[in-house]
């Protein structure tokens, strides 16, 4: 939002919102009924939980009553596509006679959160929820929503906006509709997390501090976050003693330093990734971000330390049989992220990441 002086000149000033109320510690995830209770007298919850809680018993351990609606989400076959979201929402509505929920829960990963926001979005915004990839475009506020990650990194739980994939496109519904009201954050529920998803969620949350660090759209609130988000998130991957508390934190951080800057070039190129290839988002921003060296000098050589110590391998050849079509759809998809792009390279960004420099790019993937 742009903001005036009294002579109506532009001012450097951000309204920068926050997410108004966290609950963080462990053993939180108990205390859900009694959260919950604030809520019951103004109408039904929905909870949108990610599948691999059947196996972990989160899925039991959900306090539903009689009216509450349970969607458990497949987040292995693909991350969160506009179709599916709007399904969701014409379901709803079918199913509760147009009535809305008093609050809307998402437990799970970055995709099962994404659903939650943009299922609370399009309860009471028309039309597809194509119509609201991009910036600012949210016209009417959203029903009431809670996050509570069971994988940290992605830093959905403090970020606004809602990653969805579209037939051509993988875009954020960007605006301050997209956050979260209350936030959950137990770090008992990484307890179950394998070794090697959590270094991939892990890693979004570095490349978070690492974009909005470098990128000209930072602040010093932004950096503030940024900086205790990369420090925490070494201490974790460098085998420092860091815990999962840490790490909770670190993914936090990470989505509110790029909320109060911006992404950078390894989003944008690791969306052609996931849009083309299917690559979940943490890997392919794996695969992107160990080309990059010449745009983050100081951060690709800690993260090929990290992939060391962790004993992670990345697929080799990821982009081999990638076509001519193919590759005109990655580099239409890295195009269309002209924020991110000019915070890190600037305005003159195009000249600096031309067509075949992405190209070039993608070819060593």
């Amino acid at each position: 939002m742009a903001v005036l002086d009294h002579k109506g000149d532009k001012l450097d000033i951000r309204i920068m919102k926050q997410v108004p109320k966290v609950i963080f510690g462990r053993g939180s995830f108990k205390k859900l009924p009694e959260v919950l209770s604030d809520y019951r007298s103004d109408g039904y919850i929905i909870f949108f939980v990610d599948h691999a809680h059947k196996k972990t018993g989160i899925v039991d351990q959900i306090p539903a009553e009689k009216d509450d609606l349970v969607f458990v989400i497949d987040t292995t076959s693909h991350e969160p596509k506009t179709d599916q979201v709007d399904e969701l929402r014409d379901g709803i509505l079918k199913t509760k006679k147009g009535n809305l929920p008093a609050l809307i829960i998402g437990i799970g990963g970055g995709s099962a959160m994404d659903i939650s926001k943009a299922v609370s979005i399009m309860l009471t915004n028309e039309g597809s929820s194509k119509l609201y990839q991009g910036w600012d475009l949210v016209k009417n506020a959203p029903i009431r929503k809670m996050g509570i990650p069971t994988l940290s990194g992605a830093g959905t739980e403090a970020s606004r906006t809602t990653v969805l994939s579209a037939v051509d496109k993988k875009y954020g519904i960007n605006s301050d509709q997209s956050m979260f009201d209350i936030v959950m954050m137990d770090p008992d529920l990484l307890d179950n997390v394998p070794e090697g998803q959590k270094f991939f969620t892990g890693m979004d949350c570095f490349i978070h501090g690492v974009e909005a660090s470098e990128g000209s759209y930072i602040n010093t609130f932004g950096s503030a976050y940024a900086k205790q988000s990369i420090e925490l998130c070494t201490k974790v991957f460098m085998k420092q003693g860091g815990t999962n508390d840490d790490l909770m934190v670190a993914s936090f951080l990470g989505g509110a330093s790029v909320t109060n800057s911006e992404a950078g070039v390894v989003h944008a190129m690791s969306y052609g990734i996931s849009l083309v290839l299917g690559y979940r988002h943490g890997l392919a921003n794996c695969i992107v971000f160990r080309q990059l060296e010449e745009f983050y000098p100081k951060h690709v050589p800690v993260f090929f330390k990290m992939l060391e110590l962790n004993n992670i391998k990345l697929p080799d050849g990821v982009t081999k049989k990638v076509n001519k079509e193919e590759m005109a759809v990655m580099t239409k998809m890295t195009y269309r992220m002209a924020r991110p792009l000019t915070s890190a390279l600037g305005e003159n960004w195009k000249d600096i990441l031309t067509e075949e420099k992405i190209a070039s790019l993608y070819a060593k993937m």
